[in-house]
């Protein structure tokens, strides 16, 4: 099978949760032996650093990049308001990408062409155009239920104004574009019901977010300590990230540190901005962006996951449970994953929960090392890439036939 997979940001390096998820499905593809020709936006946020493609993987996906500039303009932004356009995804939108799509089209022809979120869907109409292909697109989110939730989280009226604009945006497009393709792919269980109940006549299947377990192996078991370490870590110049540490760093850590002052806190993630970096909060150390993430979380014991915002799953979480590390987080992180809590994680939404969970840690250390396990036995049975690639490889014949 001859797959295009068209993504909204360049898959290597793998500096956050995006480029994992398009990653994996690329390399679960090869590994089944299907012929994978990879296409990327590339924007001053996400270079193209072509250090970090390996040269068997480019040989094996041909991979072709067109740069755009997505930085943000007032005067377009309000022009979009008129059009009843996204401007969040028009940014996307450039000739020179439509270019280079048209010249592989016409030259080559695929059996689907595999989009990744609906920023790249500006190209439906040329993919249309040039090739006879099946068309599918994997939402990696509910983009407009994220916009939603930091709007109702922000204080700033100009902000909350600015926030509920791309909501609406976000929302109708999220509820025509389903209907220009031929098939989707949801990342959880809730964000299929969403799409489903928009659009009950199109095919669609849930593929989880996989990983390689054997990219996972662990030299030791999990030793649960009386005087854990907490860390986190996250694309931090994705919105909700960041709107979750500063509301951790203010709000939870100063009932944590007051209780637990032998307790620290280190923040790992790319794009850390200044405003986190300069703080000065007790026992909390910025490490910015860390040269191998699995290290990083294997050094500490439990992972902390304030998120107050975003959907679909969250791929570190994922990775920290497949390195059988502790997670602690809120409802909203653990959306989209089947997981019990106080069995394959911990879930605290207050303040008050998280100083709660901390103190269990401590307290019954072997609680830990039971969710550990449990942890890594979770991830190895539902989110297996071997397993999932199989389901989306059966999605694309169900569109195909």
């Amino acid at each position: 099978m001859k797959v295009l997979q068209l993504c909204h940001k360049p898959p290597l390096p793998l500096v956050d949760g995006g480029c994992i998820a398009m990653h994996n499905i690329t390399q679960g593809l090869l590994n089944s032996g299907q012929e994978v020709r990879v296409v990327a936006v590339e924007t001053q946020k996400h270079p193209v650093k072509t250090s970090a493609f390996p040269t068997d993987y480019l040989q094996k996906t041909r991979f072709e990049s067109a740069y755009i500039d997505t930085t943000p303009h007032i005067i377009d932004g309000i022009r979009s308001i008129f059009m009843r356009k996204s401007y969040h995804i028009e940014r996307f939108n450039a000739k020179s990408m439509a270019t280079k799509l048209e010249h592989i089209l016409t030259h080559e022809q695929f059996d689907i062409i595999h989009l990744e979120s609906i920023y790249v869907t500006p190209y439906i109409d040329v993919i249309r155009k040039h090739s006879n292909a099946k068309m599918v697109i994997r939402m990696h989110n509910i983009e407009h239920q994220i916009w939603d939730r930091l709007a109702e989280n922000e204080s700033n009226p100009v902000m909350k104004l600015v926030y509920r604009v791309n909501k609406r945006q976000l929302e109708r497009m999220e509820k025509t574009i389903l209907q220009r393709v031929d098939g989707y792919m949801t990342i959880s269980e809730p964000d299929y019901r969403f799409f489903s109940q928009t659009a009950p006549n199109k095919p669609g299947v849930v593929i989880p977010f996989g990983i390689d377990m054997d990219q996972y192996e662990l030299e030791d078991d999990y030793i649960a300590s009386d005087k854990p370490s907490l860390c986190h870590i996250g694309s931090m110049n994705w919105s909700p990230n960041k709107e979750g540490i500063e509301w951790f760093l203010d709000d939870v850590w100063p009932l944590i540190h007051e209780a637990h002052p032998d307790l620290h806190f280190t923040i790992a993630g790319h794009g850390t901005p200044d405003s986190l970096m300069q703080r000065k909060d007790e026992n909390v150390t910025f490490a910015g962006t860390v040269p191998d993430a699995n290290e990083f979380m294997l050094d500490h014991d439990l992972m902390i996951v304030p998120l107050l915002s975003g959907s679909g799953v969250r791929v570190k979480i994922v990775e920290a449970m497949a390195l059988g590390r502790v997670v602690v987080t809120t409802s909203v992180g653990a959306e989209g994953l089947a997981v019990e809590n106080g069995k394959h994680l911990f879930i605290a939404d207050t303040p008050e929960d998280f100083l709660a969970v901390i103190d269990k840690c401590i307290q019954t250390p072997d609680l830990c090392s039971i969710i550990s396990e449990n942890a890594r036995d979770f991830i190895s049975l539902h989110h297996n890439n071997e397993l999932i690639t199989q389901k989306l490889l059966d999605f694309y014949q169900q569109i195909l036939s």
